[in-house]
């Protein structure tokens, strides 16, 4: 069974809240892209009025993170994930609606491929870019990812 988007945004209602009340919803999601988007809103505002920094991190996050969840339930195994480093820079005041995408997918089939085949942990880094309505990128987010399976 594939992961559905609808999946995604009710897992952020239940265990993410603060992703899901900031208005982070995941928009489309296959094998190897996932799109999430915001939009700038009183409850995720900084006081620059532009969308806090964090609340593109939690979307940026999701992007990255929903392929691996989507790919370790795909393999039928107990593989444990977690992000151990990340980067960030930002180039213009996020407003409107900001869409963020990983495009991915390969590098995380490899990285669980290589776990199961050698039972060893395995980093990678993953990148989404925040790109606004007018198509101007807002910010980009490095997320450096482990998996290992689980005991």
């Amino acid at each position: 069974m594939k992961l559905a988007t609808r999946k995604l945004n009710i897992f952020l209602a239940f265990k993410l809240p603060s992703a899901f009340f900031t208005g982070v919803r995941a928009k489309f999601i296959n094998d190897n892209k996932c799109i999430v988007v915001v939009k700038h809103r009183w409850i995720n505002q900084n006081p620059f009025n532009s969308m806090f920094w964090a609340v593109q991190g939690m979307a940026a996050e999701l992007a990255t993170g929903a392929l691996i969840i989507a790919k370790i339930k795909a393999s039928n195994k107990s593989i444990s994930m977690l992000v151990v480093n990340n980067k960030a820079s930002f180039s213009k005041k996020a407003k409107g609606l900001i869409t963020f995408s990983c495009v991915q997918g390969v590098v995380v089939d490899k990285a669980i491929e290589m776990t199961i085949s050698t039972g060893q942990g395995q980093r990678f880094f993953l990148t989404a870019n925040g790109v606004d309505q007018n198509g101007d990128q807002v910010s980009s987010f490095d997320f450096e990812w482990s998996v290992k399976l689980k005991s």
